[in-house]
């Protein structure tokens, strides 16, 4: 699927015709009087009408202003200057107050998005029947692709705003006129385009990067456990709905093993750039049910996104490698971390650091001097203390959050013994002694070698279903009164995903009070039958699906984003402004200007 991008087509070809003759260009020569209702007729023009449904899927989970919306202003991931008293507002997604309203272009950029993909794929389904295919199953596995795509598009839709419009037929003329429609009819409908779109869609796909009967299983097990929490009684959910979850995931988990390794489904990298992995990087493997697919082909790098091209994870997340000593990171080697979605120094606490794998992938500990640099001066204190660095030489160095230091164990900025500046986790973000602790340690688990500094175009494909979120749905799904699983009990769910992080039996320790940073008690999080929590379900899905463009909705879905919010982000403990109102959205105040009668707007804003 990576190389089927009509609109790229489309330039590839323009760019040939500019070379044939700068006066016939300028004369606007008709050259092609091809319109939707003269190519979408045959089975080939369908194809491509089809495909090209697919690259609206980048744009969805791609650019800061989707990921903000998905990650931001939640008890995992924050933005800095929290320990700053210079630093009073930042994103408004992180302060939840009167700068988080309809006139923001990330709000109208998702909502535009979600529905250009619902216009593309009402196109589709409307007009298969005139469609004649010499394979009827390849026509109705077409058609279910399409389906699935606006089932997933109204999901996020529904989740984000609540009741919206629900168009379901081929728009062909401009039209004012918009009604939002219950919660719970829009869920009614994503489940019947998914079942539809399950009984016909293949178990492999005929081109990697289709949706496959997989992908429609798990988005079942996902929509019939949001229904069932049945948020404010309004998506029409029952109790039925979670053993109904609990179904379709067993068919994922069973369809899905798990790999071993969970640094393995992620561009494998090592932290020290100076000893980078270069070898060939693999992107598909049995854990990954669907994935936005991305290309290092040019020819499909244009995303209808223009300022986002190809997978920019690699560059969203924090720290940076920029402020070291005269800017050594500013290269290739560490890339562009724009730093718009900081680790909540609460996450790091999740995890134990010395027993699970999944920690010394996703985050670097240490950074390293790119090139020599001479008497630095460290100090902010007005001290001349000046250090020296050779090429290799550590230069900051993040301890584990368990780890503590004395005097000697802490660099010569603060008259301690190490050469290099240690930065415990009680000073993330605060510069008032060293100029390097305003560092935090950087988010580096969709890092990928090799690309040129200050671009997005990162080729990794990105997981955004995978087996061990099912596992975890059904653990949920468990606890909320669901029966029949095919491993019994919730903790056997939970604790498979945990097994292959930190080994079978292994009892890991997290910080048992997370937002405390002065706090070393700790507590287990493997699972029993009498320890197993919302809240231990909502940490572990932390630890496995970090920045997997999942958690606002998650914690919306369980009712816990305002309390793990308020608890665990830096920021929303010190503005604390995350009311009720705020579990759904804006309506886009573009949305409402060009309807008439304007739609209404969500309550509070």
């Amino acid at each position: 699927m990576k190389k089927y991008n009509i609109k790229n087509i489309a330039i590839a070809v323009l760019i040939v015709l500019w070379g044939t003759g700068c006066k016939d260009f300028l004369e606007e020569k008709s050259i092609s009087n091809v319109t939707t209702d003269s190519y979408i007729v045959s089975e080939a023009g369908f194809e491509d009408l089809v495909r090209s449904c697919y690259p609206l899927t980048r744009d969805m989970i791609s650019a800061q202003d989707k990921i903000s919306l998905a990650l931001n202003g939640t008890d995992i991931f924050t933005q800095g200057g929290w320990n700053n008293p210079a630093i009073t507002s930042v994103s408004p997604f992180e302060m939840y107050d009167v700068t988080l309203n309809s006139s923001l272009a990330d709000i109208s950029n998702l909502w535009d998005i979600l529905y250009r993909e619902i216009s593309r794929t009402n196109t589709a389904i409307e007009r298969a029947e005139g469609i004649t295919y010499v394979d009827a199953a390849k026509k109705a596995a077409r058609v279910s692709e399409a389906k699935f795509l606006r089932a997933l598009s109204y999901f996020y839709l529904v989740q984000t705003w609540g009741d919206v419009p629900m168009p379901l037929t081929e728009t062909i003329a401009p039209n004012k006129a918009v009604v939002r429609v219950a919660s719970s009819e829009i869920y009614t409908q994503i489940i019947k385009d998914l079942t539809e779109a399950e009984a016909a869609l293949p178990v492999t796909a005929t081109d990697y990067g289709r949706a496959t009967k997989g992908a429609a299983q798990f988005l079942l097990a996902k929509v019939y456990l949001t229904r069932g929490w049945n948020y404010k009684n309004s998506l029409g959910g029952s109790a039925t709905d979670f053993t109904t979850a609990l179904g379709w995931a067993d068919k994922v988990i069973a369809a899905y093993p798990l790999v071993p390794a969970y640094k393995t489904i992620f561009p494998l990298h090592d932290e020290n750039p100076l000893k980078q992995y270069t070898g060939t990087q693999n992107d598909r493997n049995s854990e990954v049910v669907f994935a936005v697919q991305y290309s290092s082909d040019v020819l499909t790098y244009g995303n209808e996104v223009a300022a986002q091209q190809g997978n920019c994870y690699h560059s969203m997340f924090g720290g940076s490698g920029e402020t070291l000593p005269g800017n050594l990171g500013r290269t290739s080697d560490y890339n562009r971390h724009l730093a718009q979605m900081i680790t909540a120094p609460a996450m790091y606490r999740l995890f134990d650091p010395d027993k699970d794998s999944r920690y010394a992938h996703n985050f670097v500990d240490a950074q390293y001097a790119l090139k020599d640099a001479a008497n630095y001066v460290v100090s902010l204190t007005g001290s001349s203390l000046k250090i020296s660095y050779v090429k290799g030489d550590t230069v900051a160095y993040f301890p584990p959050w368990n780890k503590v230091l004395a005097l000697k164990d802490r660099g010569m900025d603060v008259g301690g013994t190490k050469k290099f500046t240690v930065i415990p986790i009680s000073e993330y973000g605060n510069p008032q002694t060293s100029k390097l602790n305003g560092l935090t340690p950087l988010m580096w688990k969709f890092w990928q070698p090799g690309i040129q500094y200050g671009d997005g175009y990162g080729t990794f494909d990105f997981a955004l279903f995978r087996s061990a979120e099912a596992y975890l749905i059904a653990a949920e799904a468990i606890l909320k009164g669901a029966t029949g699983g095919a491993l019994g009990t919730a903790q056997a769910y939970y604790n498979k995903v945990l097994d292959r992080a930190v080994g079978v039996g292994v009892d890991p320790q997290c910080a048992k009070y997370p937002d405390d940073v002065t706090s070393m008690e700790t507590v287990s999080y493997r699972a029993t039958a009498s320890n197993l929590t919302i809240d231990m379900i909502l940490d572990e899905s932390a630890r496995e699906l970090m920045g997997e463009f999942n958690r606002w909705w998650d914690l919306k879905r369980t009712g816990k984003l305002i309390e793990r919010t308020k608890k665990m982000n830096p920021w929303a403990k010190k503005v604390n402004k995350l009311a009720e109102f705020h579990l759904v959205r804006p309506i886009p105040q573009t949305e409402i200007d060009r309807s008439s009668p304007a739609i209404s707007q969500n309550q509070g804003y």
